[in-house]
């Protein structure tokens, strides 16, 4: 699905959120879904049991990254991803929801997600129609990135 969506973008002229090179074939790629297997909690849509998106839930953000800390509990989005032949159906969204759901149920109130604030700020504006408020922007290299919040308490 990683794959896929690396070739979408690209196929749209988008070569700066994800790269040109399958997300399995990057360094640390495997790898790093391995870790979101193990280490994290991720969730998968399905539709007639084939998978259609996937999420992964932390409780916070990437080390990787440079985003300060929440100072509270939070639950933090470290993937969000859909099979793009689904678009439209509202997966990542319905995601979203169950991410917020997970994160009330864990008796947390903060949940938060960092995305690619480039081209448009489409990718923001998807965060902000499902209930997220953008807080700071950052960036990873010359990667711009925004994180944006959203009180579930």
């Amino acid at each position: 699905m990683l794959d896929a969506a690396v070739a979408w973008m690209n196929d749209r002229g988008n070569t700066e959120q994800w790269g040109s090179t399958p997300y399995s074939q990057k360094p640390g790629g495997v790898e790093r879904v391995e870790r979101y297997l193990t280490e994290n909690a991720p969730y998968v849509a399905e539709s007639g049991g084939t998978p259609v998106g996937a999420m992964v839930l932390d409780s916070g953000p990437s080390p990787q990254v440079p985003i300060a800390p929440a100072g509270e509990p939070e639950r933090y989005v470290r993937l969000l991803v859909s099979d793009r032949r689904h678009a439209g159906r509202g997966i990542g969204a319905a995601l979203l929801a169950h991410a917020v759901e997970e994160t009330r149920r864990a008796g947390v109130e903060l949940l938060r997600v960092d995305c690619w604030a480039g081209g448009g700020g489409e990718l923001v504006a998807f965060y902000v129609r499902n209930g997220f408020t953008p807080t700071d922007r950052f960036l990873s290299g010359s990667w711009p990135g925004q994180v944006l919040a959203r009180r579930v308490g």
